[in-house]
């Protein structure tokens, strides 16, 4: 095979693997939660990788987890919060399925509370442009990926009493 015929090759191999994973990713509006509001099957179907949970945790760009909640393992972490419960032994409180449906949308499991639903893009009161003062165009994007929940909750079930 020539060298082209090689990389068009790869190129190739890589759109479809990558049209694949994305044909697993179970979309914001099509996340099933039960009565309680878990969420019992992964978004993705590809494990949650705990460091990346961790930063994403501490980006306040992403999650931003540590503006509201104290995380003794994130101790290096500046800015705990103290709106919402400590996270510490989370894994142990909580089932891997509660943790994500509570990720994805947190009013599914805590009656009004005002932890944002991290994967939701439709059915938000008076969402807005940003800073602009006026609604938004259209659906908002989800705050994180489908990936980035597997993430926070693979951390989040190492954090053990």
């Amino acid at each position: 095979m020539k060298p082209f015929s090689i990389l068009a090759a790869c190129a190739g191999f890589a759109c479809v693997s990558a049209i694949a994973a994305s044909a697993a990713e179970t979309a914001p509006d099509n996340v099933t939660h039960d009565d309680y509001g878990s969420v019992a099957e992964s978004l993705t179907g590809t494990a949650g990788d705990a460091a990346s949970g961790a930063t994403i945790m501490t980006d306040r760009g992403l999650g931003n987890c540590i503006a509201c909640h104290e995380v003794s393992a994130l101790k290096d972490a500046p800015w705990h919060g103290e709106v919402g419960p400590t996270l510490d032994g989370a894994g142990d409180r909580w089932t891997e399925a509660d943790l994500r449906g509570i990720v994805v949308n947190s009013k599914m499991v805590f009656d009004g509370t005002i932890m944002p639903a991290y994967y939701k893009n439709s059915g938000f009161v008076r969402a807005g442009d940003l800073y602009t003062g006026k609604a938004a165009p259209a659906d908002l994007p989800p705050i994180l990926t489908a990936q980035q929940v597997e993430d926070v909750v693979a951390f989040l079930m190492t954090l053990q009493d």
